[in-house]
């Protein structure tokens, strides 16, 4: 253990005795104890437990020099803040730990992630001065990064290839390991880059997948997997222009299924943004020893500053993790859905029909039935959740400005409503519709008494469930 990460772990452990006020802090998503959160990284289950990693700035609720956080859970509803274990602390990551996934192996846990270097001069940052590392950590228990190994740098991408070539996804598939990286080419189009490895150490650059037409002029934070028989490519792309209700965020998330072999000729066709919600982006999963594919994103949004902010950076914290989410494929579409650990949650349900109101705890969940007709729920007094069938147009709307802190609209035409689940965790609103075709993600900050939901519609029935 060297100096530098003994001072690093000292300064850590200082911020975190730091005690923060309890406001908006939710039960069951996973967020940090002081400092920011974005991007999570290193989702794996290992022995039983399941370990959530994730880009964390300590020091500074508005972001700053970029480590891994850790939590862990054996239910992925109750999550356990570790510390602070990957550190930028070497001179291939030490302007930041960037984000990476992990690779379990008997007793070893792989972490894989992009080391940030910025080198002092008159650079662009784009197509020079910046250096993306491709870096090895390996650790037992997520807990004390036990060595690092720098596997690639930028010498080691193509060469039409910017500086921006980042977010290590690594499987391991045939006996051969597999790897992703989002990256930006010199004609700024967004591309995912794939390599394979026979030792996970040397790797070498295979294909790369991307669209006839340029779709964003850079691809973050890629995920490669198999659903229901089908390969799924996940992306974080940036530059995407607004098209109607689509893509109305800063950044987008979209996923779209792989045509041919993705280590060969396979191309990605039509892309589906994954969340039409205010907050989130840059997604991972992982398969669970009982055989689930989870996703969890992050609860947020990057350089949205002059439109909504959050509260919680007046406590010292921001930004969390989404709910884990099952995922499933239906008729071409990756559906999510909360994972099924959550209904052991709730201790108690009421059942209604037409309309339900009531004042409520910080934490509940909402199903409704027969949403075939027009309906609408008003959570807090000011975030409107509404669909009509003369419209077809699901609508997330904030009517007070403070309780969304800048947040305003969001909406999607969708041509049939047939069910509605709304989970609240404090500061978190995660709308599921259609069976977890359609989801919406917001953060909210109501004040004490605000916690209030009225639900209404024609024929509308529904259940409201909650813990004691």
């Amino acid at each position: 253990m060297n100096a530098l990460y003994r001072a690093f772990q000292k300064l850590i452990k200082e911020e975190l005795r730091k005690e923060m006020p309890e406001r908006w802090r939710p039960a069951f998503h996973v967020a940090p104890p002081v400092g920011w959160l974005n991007d999570p990284n290193g989702l794996c289950q290992k022995d039983g437990i399941y370990h959530a990693f994730f880009q964390m700035a300590p020091f500074e609720p508005q972001g700053g020099l970029k480590f891994w956080g850790h939590s862990v859970s054996q239910d992925l509803i109750h999550w356990e803040f570790k510390g602070v274990p990957m550190l930028p602390d070497q001179p291939y990551d030490c302007h930041g730990a960037y984000s990476g996934s992990a690779l379990v192996e008997g007793d070893q846990m792989s972490l894989f992630y992009t080391g940030n270097v910025k080198n002092l001069g008159d650079y662009n940052y784009v197509t020079n001065g910046r250096e993306s590392n491709t870096i090895l950590a390996v650790s037992k228990d997520g807990e004390k990064i036990e060595s690092k190994k720098l596997l690639m740098t930028n010498a080691d991408y193509p060469d039409d290839m910017t500086c921006h070539v980042r977010d290590p996804k690594v499987w391991k598939e045939g006996g051969r390991y597999y790897m992703v990286q989002g990256a930006r080419t010199k004609e700024d189009k967004g591309v995912v880059l794939v390599f394979s490895s026979e030792d996970k150490y040397h790797w070498n650059y295979i294909h790369r997948l991307e669209s006839e037409e340029k779709f964003g002029f850079m691809w973050e934070c890629p995920d490669l997997y198999e659903l229901d028989g089908q390969t799924i490519l996940c992306i974080s792309p940036q530059g995407v222009e607004q098209d109607g209700y689509w893509y109305a965020n800063k950044y987008q998330t979209v996923t779209s299924v792989i045509h041919g072999d993705f280590r060969t000729d396979g191309v990605p066709e039509g892309f589906r943004e994954l969340d039409g919600g205010f907050d989130f982006y840059a997604p991972q999963t992982f398969l669970t020893e009982d055989g689930r594919r989870i996703l969890i994103g992050w609860m947020g949004m990057a350089d949205v500053e002059d439109e909504y902010t959050n509260r919680t950076t007046e406590d010292g914290w921001q930004n969390v993790l989404t709910l884990a989410r099952e995922l499933s494929l239906k008729d071409g579409i990756v559906c999510q859905n909360p994972v099924r650990e959550l209904s052991s949650w709730w201790n108690e349900e009421v059942s209604f029909e037409g309309q339900y109101t009531g004042n409520t705890d910080i934490c509940y969940e909402l199903n409704l039935k027969n949403t075939e007709k027009k309906w609408e729920v008003l959570i807090a007094g000011g975030l409107k959740l509404s669909w009509s069938p003369e419209e077809y147009v699901f609508r997330m709307e904030f009517t007070d400005g403070k309780l969304g802190c800048g947040r305003g609209l969001r909406a999607r035409e969708i041509k049939a409503c047939k069910d509605i689940r709304i989970v609240v965790d404090a500061s978190c609103v995660e709308v599921f519709m259609n069976g977890g075709k359609d989801v919406f993600s917001t953060r909210f900050y109501p004040e004490k008494d605000q916690y209030t939901v009225k639900a209404s519609g024609e024929d509308l029935t529904g259940s409201y469930r909650y813990r004691v």
